[in-house]
């Protein structure tokens, strides 16, 4: 499996993680104060930050970079 292949595989895995309807009834504060699901959303937005930085460093285009910065 290439690094694209597994880019998409794990987006699809967050996609289904981001409905997160085992929090909705759940009133539990984390450190007093943060709902449970605004916290793991918050975590959700970090995974999906780090997913998109994977993403750049080993399945963008790089070919495409090339052609386009080309000046001929």
């Amino acid at each position: 499996m290439n690094g694209k292949h597994l880019i998409i595989l794990l987006a699809i895995v967050l996609g289904v993680f981001h409905q997160d309807f085992w929090n909705w009834d759940d009133s539990e504060f984390i450190m007093g104060f943060m709902p449970i699901g605004l916290f793991y959303h918050a975590c959700y937005s970090l995974v999906a930050a780090v997913l998109w930085a994977f993403a750049i460093k080993f399945a963008w285009p790089k070919d495409l970079v090339d052609w386009a910065e080309n000046d001929d």
